[in-house]
C-alpha cells in the first residue's frame, strides 16, 4: 500500500467498503450486456466492408501495420481525451450520464469495480472511437478487438488507487485525482494529451502539496 495516492490516510480509510464494491459490481453487470452493442455493431459494419479494416498482417506488412497502430492509438488517445472531457463539461450529460460514475468519488468507495460502473452509453461513448477509427485507419481487426479487450481490463486497473508511477502511463494515481477533482487527468493510456490541453496533475506533487498544506 505504500504507492497508494492517499499518503496521509490510515491504511483502513483506504480500503473500499463492501458496500461501494457491491454497488459497483451490480452497476456493471447491469450495463456490461449493453457495452456488447458496441462490438457487435462495429463487426458487423467491418464484415459488409464498410470500414478500412484489414483481415491480415499480410495485407500491408507489418512496418505498415505498426505505422497505423501508432496512429490508431493516438486517435483512440486523442478521441477518449475529448469525449471523456466533455461528458464533464456539458452539463446535462454529466448529469444524466457521467455522475452515475462519479458517485465513487473518495479512496474508500473506488475499487477495479467502478471501472466498469457506467451509464451503458457513458461507456459506449468513451469507447467509441475505437469504431470510429475503422473508417480512417487501415485497422488489424483481430487487433482492434483485443484493444477493446483490453480497453475493459485497463479501465479496471486505473481505479484502484495504487500508484504505479511508470511514465508516462496515465495509471491510477492520476485517475484516482482525477475522480476527487472532476477538472483532471481525462486521458486515457498516457498523459499526453492532459499535458498538451493543460489539464494535468501529477498525483505525486498533489500529495507532496497536500502535506506541506
Amino acid at each position: 500500500m505504500s504507492n497508494n495516492v492517499y499518503f496521509g490516510l490510515l491504511i483502513t480509510d483506504a480500503i473500499p467498503t463492501r458496500k461501494a464494491m457491491l454497488l459497483q459490481i451490480c452497476v456493471a453487470m447491469k450495463s456490461m450486456p449493453w457495452y456488447t452493442l458496441l462490438p457487435t455493431v462495429s463487426e458487423y459494419m467491418v464484415e459488409n466492408g464498410w470500414t478500412r479494416c484489414i483481415s491480415r498482417i499480410s495485407d500491408v506488412g507489418y512496418p505498415a501495420y505498426l505505422y497505423y497502430l501508432a496512429v490508431y492509438l493516438v486517435f483512440v488517445e486523442f478521441g477518449i481525451y475529448w469525449m471523456h472531457r466533455e461528458l464533464h463539461d456539458i452539463k446535462p450529460l454529466y448529469k444524466w450520464l457521467h455522475a452515475t460514475h462519479h458517485i465513487y468519488n473518495k479512496q474508500n468507495t473506488l475499487s477495479p469495480f467502478a471501472g466498469l460502473a457506467f451509464h451503458p452509453l457513458d461507456g459506449i461513448l468513451q469507447a467509441i472511437p475505437h469504431v470510429i477509427s475503422l473508417f480512417l485507419i487501415p485497422t488489424h481487426f483481430t487487433t482492434h478487438i483485443c484493444l477493446l479487450f483490453i480497453e475493459a481490463v485497463w479501465t479496471a486497473n486505473i481505479h484502484d488507487c495504487i500508484h504505479g508511477k511508470l511514465w508516462p502511463v496515465m495509471g491510477a494515481g492520476y485517475h484516482t485525482i482525477h475522480h476527487t477533482t472532476y477538472r483532471h487527468n481525462y486521458g486515457h493510456y498516457t498523459i499526453w494529451m492532459d499535458w498538451m490541453f493543460g489539464t494535468l496533475q501529477d498525483p505525486v506533487e498533489s500529495a507532496t502539496t497536500a502535506k506541506k498544506e
